[in-house]
């Protein structure tokens, strides 16, 4: 049996008007070499200069990865030549990362586990390259995009550690505003380092990297694939080979790219028309104010405080401005395990059915707490609740217009439900005797006074004088 040893290197690229050193827009397109200008295409005499906002962006993700952050802005460059690097270099940071020695925790399967970070650092995007037959085209388009790169230490162990340790991050970038992180436009990437070891051993076995896998999915059927691949070599006896390779997602196999014997030189030295810039103190005070409570504490939050179950908050934490919907409707003074249920089972059920946001639900968190207290005080029933609520959205009309509109008021007067339910009583002595018989008949009569009131009374108050007026026959 072996143990895998999994690393990530994963890359984001950064959410900014402009690009990380030019003045180029930082949008997404389809069509090619649309967003370029001299500095991202290198042409001799350009002199680059550093986006406040990319990095002011990359600090806050640093803090909140709970990392060390440096005392100077400085950037150097990373020399090697490949056709989607126009300069011949790559601007980058290797002497001053953003962040080094954080950690970011997850829960995986019910333990919690904390996932160390070596570095993060704020880079520029290559272009892109098109393959087609017999040639290759080039798309500076995403060339110069600020990109953050987060390389994690060796300290996962399954393909569902990887996987939640990229989907905590994710969610990092979306609750921060750092990143839209989405792979389906390429902004999210990821290079799966690999090896696997003999359970006692002290050293671990040869590393396999696996380059730019844009899906999470991807990276699961990689890594599964690559921990088949290496065993089997290893109990036959065969060696590992230290090498690069390519996941294809068509036969979910994977395929050797390049050796790799030793590191790349890639020559480092700091770059020169970028001058180190101090970071004050006040600076990262003030990002950190700006950072919101993000995932993990969320969950911990409402499974502590307010009782939920660890799946409920995890679906609840997935979208930030969902999370933050569900506290604004707490903070109103709704029960949060009512709260919860309305989230989980019916408001997130019509958002995905209709493939909206909650930005575009009518419903505010006021009135879902306007709709929650009705039913608590028994107002109306938790049945004509879920009524209410789709009539709402369908008529953009608050939950106490509707309840009047409808003539839904529950009934709880006493005499009220009595008189109904002595009259169906009587009307039915047979289904009296045949519940002292031990036949189920008492469902038959709240449903009949539930009728007689179209389902306005209370169904607590209505069993319960039900029962009282059978034990009195």
């Amino acid at each position: 049996m072996y143990k895998v040893v999994i690393g990530l290197e994963v890359h984001c690229e950064v959410k900014t008007n402009s690009k990380n050193f030019s003045n180029s827009r930082n949008t997404y397109s389809e069509y090619p070499n649309e967003n370029i200008d001299t500095v991202d295409i290198g042409l001799p005499g350009i002199l680059p200069v550093a986006n406040k906002e990319a990095f002011r962006k990359s600090l806050m993700m640093s803090l909140a990865l709970n990392c060390k952050t440096p005392d100077i802005v400085m950037f150097d460059r990373k020399n090697y030549y490949y056709p989607d690097l126009p300069k011949g270099y790559q601007i980058t940071q290797e002497t001053k990362p953003v962040g080094r020695d954080g950690y970011v925790m997850i829960n995986v399967n019910g333990e919690d586990k904390k996932i160390l970070i070596n570095n993060i650092h704020l880079e520029e995007d290559t272009a892109s390259l098109d393959h087609f037959g017999n040639y290759s085209l080039i798309d500076y388009n995403r060339s110069g995009i600020p990109l953050l790169e987060t390389v994690t230490e060796p300290c996962m162990n399954s393909a569902d550690e990887a996987i939640t340790f990229l989907e905590a991050l994710k969610g990092i970038f979306l609750y921060t505003g750092v990143s839209e992180a989405r792979t389906d436009r390429g902004q999210m990437r990821c290079d799966v380092n690999i090896s696997l070891m003999e359970e006692d051993a002290t050293e671990f076995g040869t590393k396999v990297e696996m380059k730019n896998i844009n899906s999470f999915n991807n990276v699961r059927l990689a890594i599964e694939y690559e921990i088949k691949r290496q065993t089997e070599i290893l109990k036959s006896g065969g060696k590992v080979l230290q090498e690069t390779r390519r996941f294809d997602s068509e036969d979910l196999k994977t395929y050797p790219m390049r050796s790799k014997v030793d590191a790349i030189d890639y020559k480092y030295y700091i770059e020169p028309n970028i001058p180190p810039i101090k970071i004050s103190d006040d600076l990262i005070e003030e990002i950190k104010k700006e950072i919101p409570m993000l995932q993990y504490e969320r969950v911990e939050k409402y499974m502590g405080e307010y009782g939920l179950s660890r799946y409920d908050s995890e679906i609840i934490v997935k979208d930030k401005k969902v999370s933050d919907y569900f506290e604004e409707t707490i903070k109103l003074g709704a029960d949060p395990k009512s709260s919860a249920n309305w989230l989980t089972s019916i408001i997130l059920g019509h958002l995905n059915k209709y493939e909206i946001t909650i930005d575009d639900l009518y419903l505010t968190p006021k009135m879902l707490y306007e709709l929650i207290s009705m039913v608590d005080t028994g107002k109306i029933s938790s049945k004509q609740s879920k009524q209410v609520f789709f009539k709402c959205i369908e008529e953009n009309k608050e939950p106490s217009v509707i309840v009047k509109e409808m003539g839904m008021t529950q009934i709880t007067d006493d005499k009220t439900i009595r008189d109904i339910a002595i009259r169906v009583l009587d009307e039915h002595p047979e289904l009296i005797e045949d519940h002292r018989k031990g036949k189920n008949t008492f469902d038959y009569f709240v449903g009949q006074v539930m009728k007689e009131t179209r389902g306005q009374a209370n169904p607590k108050v209505t069993r319960d004088i039900i029962l009282e007026e059978m034990e009195k026959r």
